[in-house]
């Protein structure tokens, strides 16, 4: 069975309708790529996974249990969190303070002890952050916000990680980074991910499977090996500019480190 196993999900915005009855699984330990252009329907699809989209319909189910009408936080204490497109970090409140909120669903004395334990496993994955724990979020740079979001996301102590556009913005060097922490996310941390990326080869060389969609539906899905090597078919559905010759970003894509 699988961790996460999505149904018949739509999603809506007033009259226009964003996802249309797409059909998604994930399997315990996997890391999967949403992939699609603008306007696809990859991050609603995220909200909705995250509980943050209400205009749904279809079901959601995670290790077993329909969590289809669960809110964010409900959805955050069994094991799913969000790392939101364009980093939606704190910028007023020091590295120290943004993790810190991200396990704000953990209290108690043995709660706090493993806060801090899983902070300092964190700034071992991330070690830039120990170097700015004590600077406000709003004085990173783009690649360093990028990894304090996620960080922030694992401070929940997920066990599925959605991860919503993380190379967008920063120049190649760093998308490269960002790629390999996903890798190790699921290597040497055991998390199930489902990836929303623009980015196709960045995306194909660290992930098992894929789904691509277009206009609100699944187009096209397969294992990163099937879909690397159809690169006509990622054209019509992605766009050229979507599958640039290297796993750097697009043009637009100039945020320094």
């Amino acid at each position: 069975m699988p961790l996460i196993e999505v149904r018949g999900l739509s999603a809506s915005y007033g009259p226009i309708q964003a996802v249309r009855e797409i059909d998604v699984d994930l399997a315990e330990g996997e890391l999967v790529a949403l992939l699609g252009a603008n306007g696809a329907g990859k991050t609603t699809t995220l909200m909705s996974l995250a509980g943050l989209h209400s205009s749904r319909r279809g079901r959601i189910s995670y290790d077993g249990a329909d969590v289809s009408r669960f809110s964010a936080e409900r959805l955050v204490r069994r094991g799913i969190s969000l790392a939101p497109e364009g980093r939606r970090i704190f910028a007023k409140l020091t590295v120290a303070e943004n993790l810190a909120l991200g396990a704000a669903i953990h209290k108690g004395r043995q709660g706090r002890q493993q806060v801090a334990d899983d902070r300092d496993e964190l700034l071992e994955l991330f070690p830039i952050l120990r170097q700015r724990l004590h600077a406000q979020g709003g004085t990173l740079s783009g690649g360093e916000q990028q990894q304090l979001a996620i960080a922030r996301a694992l401070m929940s102590r997920p066990r599925v990680l959605l991860l919503d556009e993380p190379s967008l913005g920063l120049a190649p060097k760093l998308v490269q980074l960002i790629f390999t922490l996903i890798r190790r996310l699921r290597d040497e941390r055991g998390l199930t991910l489902l990836l929303v990326e623009q980015n196709v080869r960045g995306a194909l060389e660290v992930c098992d499977r894929a789904y691509v969609m277009r206009s609100g539906k699944i187009v096209l899905s397969g294992t990163a090996d099937e879909l690397r090597d159809r690169s006509e078919i990622e054209r019509a559905y992605l766009g050229l500019s979507a599958v640039r010759s290297d796993a750097g970003p697009s043009s637009r894509d100039t945020t320094s480190a």
